[in-house]
């Protein structure tokens, strides 16, 4: 069997399943048998398709059609052009917080603090673009931050990128010029809207924090104040309908210039604002 007749058949056990874009996701789950890039598999069609490959491919493609991210079944995502590793303990890195790390850098930073860390992938993607600054990545989940240590190590990062166990900010201390988070903003009553890709297999404790969506916002509002530098500025990604509610949260905390910035789409996807002077 030659591996354009494999990713034929492959395309088609997807569509049937009700997955997404079958097309793309067999060709990237073929890559990953293959263990070559997506963009090489065009080459290697017309070769038959190795024994231990087609095992491979024929396991990714079960997991997939029980709607298992891609991501989770390869084990890795690009985000702001590096690859990250992502275990089902962490949130999919996704493309509009790649809003985020465009607006941190727009400005000076050299201590960065990111709650709810999660792959590490927002911490991480500043460090490498800032390489004289350092920072602290803090998450509830052990298992989480097992996996930013491993991707802070196969980024060269980790003598620059230190990682600890906490509920926001309770086990935090010291100032920074830079807090960000992508925290769990998604309401309870939506958790049943989303996809099954994210709804039965990324941790809910990632997802939402029930009730309105706000909670964690609130807890953010409260502590993080204390612990921004002078001129130190807060930037958290938001869901498309709460970046008002979020402004109104921070404003109220004292932190002051709260902005509310869309993604690529024109939605509303991060708020940011400064400490007063």
């Amino acid at each position: 069997m030659t591996a354009a007749f494999a990713l034929r058949d492959a395309t088609a056990r997807l569509a049937a399943a009700g997955v997404p874009d079958p097309a793309r996701d067999a060709r990237l789950l073929l890559a990953h048998a293959l263990g070559i890039a997506p963009d090489r598999v065009l080459l290697a069609l017309q070769d038959p398709l190795p024994a231990t490959a087609a095992a491979r491919f024929d396991a990714a493609l079960a997991a997939r059609a029980q709607r298992q991210p891609v991501s989770q079944i390869t084990g890795q995502r690009l985000f702001w052009g590096r690859s990250f590793r992502v275990t089902a303990d962490v949130l999919d890195p996704r493309p509009e917080t790649e809003t985020l790390i465009a607006a941190a850098l727009q400005r000076p930073f050299a201590r960065v603090l990111d709650l709810g860390t999660g792959s590490g992938a927002i911490l991480l993607t500043l460090l490498a673009e800032r390489p004289e600054a350092t920072g602290l990545a803090v998450d509830l989940s052990p298992a989480a931050l097992d996996v930013a240590r491993t991707n802070a190590e196969s980024l060269g990062l980790a003598e620059r990128a230190t990682f600890q166990q906490s509920d926001w900010l309770a086990n935090v201390a010291g100032q920074f010029d830079l807090i960000v988070s992508n925290p769990p903003y998604i309401a309870a009553a939506e958790m049943a809207d989303l996809s099954p890709e994210v709804r039965d297999w990324e941790p809910h404790l990632a997802l939402t924090p029930g009730g309105d969506g706000l909670e964690a916002y609130r807890t953010i509002a409260a502590q993080a104040p204390a612990h921004l530098g002078p001129d130190g500025q807060l930037m958290v990604e938001i869901g498309p309908q709460q970046g008002q509610a979020v402004a109104e949260l921070f404003a109220a905390a004292g932190l002051h210039t709260a902005r509310i910035l869309q993604d690529f789409d024109g939605r509303d996807r991060v708020v940011a604002a400064k400490r007063r002077i």
